[in-house]
Parts: structure tokens; C-alpha cells; sequence
């Protein structure tokens, strides 16, 4: 299992920051969601987690050690990240892809095995691209595309899992495929997952922990029902709204009803 925990990190661009004096423990082998309106931070933070930027102050914890000063070997066998808007090499099949996923396992001395085909595999039917292994990853839909990004992963085979926006192109019954198999991977393997989200009632379904930023700081974090109310809903994204339980599932159910007017 992977333990992440920030301490007093303020992070920004150039000369603008953009989190200030945050701290948070996110909790080993749950899944915890980022929420928040565009711009507030959510992004830049699942970066720091993910030790692709340097920390104007405070730091981050990998299994309670600075993540800038663990080799980044170690840190690859143990934390995969999906960005935002990943990009793949011309011509490159979605197998090929996929396979890029365990070369944080290899060596001069252990070069491709058994074990990795086997995740190479795995990773494939789980994302169901089977069919579509040997396809150019650039004539996919956007969908199958994500699915692809998603497989490569799963087939690193890490204890943490970051993901910024994984369900984006994808239309409702992949977003559902998509976070079901993450869940399992949660469920059958305590994997610990962090991702951020835009659509709040998927949040609340799937996440054991919540995190609400606001212009660049923690508003609130705990469970869905702890953190998702009218008013922080309100104070979040300057919209009115009604929550509910869900009758079905029984976590915090968002109905919207319109924007604050300034």
C-alpha cells in the first residue's frame, strides 16, 4: 500500500500561485476525488502529488518520504498517473502503449516477461480494447482513446493510482465502465486512487474521501456526505441547488437549479 500526504505546499506558475500553505493525508487504499470549479487548483495539485512539480514551499510524502528525493524508479513502481491531455507517439498501437506501462519494472537485468505480458493483457480486457490492441492510437474515438491511457495505467500495476479527469470524452456508459473498473481495482486490490472530477453526484458514488477546492485552498474534505451540502456546493461553484439522498445508492444526490448572479 501507498500512503500520499502534502505538508504546507504552495505550488504556482512562473511568478502566479496557485495553492497556498495546503496540507492534506489522503487515506491508503480508498478512493479520494478532487472537486472544484475551473481554475481553483485541482489540476496543479494532482501534478505535486505526482512529483511533476517542484514545491515553492512544504513538500509531498510518498509512504512518509520526500517525494523529490526517492529515485524515480522507485517512485514509478509505486505511483501511475493519467494527465489531463495526454499525448502518444505517432504511429504507435494501443498494445504498444499499454506495454509502455511496465517499463518502470524493467532493467538491464529483467527485460520483458511473462508477468509483463500478463498485465499487458489484463489491462487490455479491462478496458475492453482487446479488439482494438493492434489498432494506430490516433485513428481511436476520443472515448477509446481515454480507454487506452487508462490500460497503460492499470498495466503499470502500481498501490497509487492519480488521474486527472479520467471520464472526460467519454459519453455516460464509458464514464460508468471507467469508474466501475476503478472501483474494483480499489475493491480487489486496495489500490489507493486519487482523480479529479467534474461531475459532483459520480464524486459522491465513488469516492470514500472528497476534496473541495476553492482559489487555491481546501475548503473541506471528508466523506461525500460530510463535504458535499447545499451551502458548500454554493460556496464552491456560486450555484443554487438541492441536496438529496440518492434513492438508489444512498450518498448525496446534487440537483442544480441555477448560477448566483453577481
Amino acid at each position: 500500500m501507498a500512503m500520499l500526504s502534502a505538508n504546507d505546499l504552495t505550488l504556482g506558475y512562473q511568478r502566479q500561485a496557485i495553492l497556498r500553505h495546503l496540507s492534506l493525508e489522503l487515506p491508503e487504499s480508498k478512493i479520494s476525488v478532487l472537486v472544484g470549479s475551473n481554475g481553483c487548483g485541482k489540476s496543479t495539485l494532482l501534478k505535486a502529488l505526482a512529483r511533476l512539480l517542484t514545491p515553492w514551499q512544504g513538500g509531498v510524502a510518498l509512504d512518509g518520504k520526500n517525494i523529490h528525493r526517492q529515485p524515480t524508479r522507485i517512485v514509478a513502481r509505486t505511483l501511475s498517473l493519467l494527465p489531463q491531455h495526454p499525448v502518444a507517439p505517432e504511429g504507435i498501437t494501443v498494445r504498444q502503449l499499454v506495454s509502455l506501462g511496465r517499463h518502470p519494472h524493467q532493467s538491464w537485468r529483467a527485460q520483458w516477461s511473462e508477468e509483463d505480458e500478463r498485465q499487458v493483457e489484463r489491462a487490455l480486457s479491462r478496458t475492453d480494447l482487446l479488439g482494438d490492441a493492434n489498432r494506430s492510437v490516433e485513428t481511436l474515438s476520443g472515448g477509446q482513446r481515454q480507454r487506452a491511457w487508462i490500460a497503460m495505467a492499470v498495466a503499470q500495476d502500481t498501490p497509487l493510482m492519480l488521474l486527472d479527469e479520467p471520464t472526460s470524452f467519454l459519453d455516460l456508459a464509458h464514464q460508468m465502465e471507467v469508474l466501475e473498473l476503478l472501483a474494483s481495482l480499489n475493491r480487489e486490490s486496495g489500490k489507493t486512487i486519487v482523480m479529479v472530477l467534474h461531475d459532483l453526484n459520480l464524486a459522491c458514488r465513488y469516492a470514500d474521501h472528497i476534496v473541495a477546492l476553492r482559489d487555491g485552498a481546501i475548503l473541506a474534505q471528508g466523506t461525500p456526505r460530510e463535504v458535499i451540502t447545499r451551502e458548500r456546493v454554493k460556496a464552491i461553484f456560486q450555484l443554487d441547488c438541492q441536496v438529496i439522498d440518492d434513492p438508489y445508492f444512498h450518498t448525496p444526490l446534487c440537483i442544480p437549479f441555477a448560477r448566483q448572479k453577481a
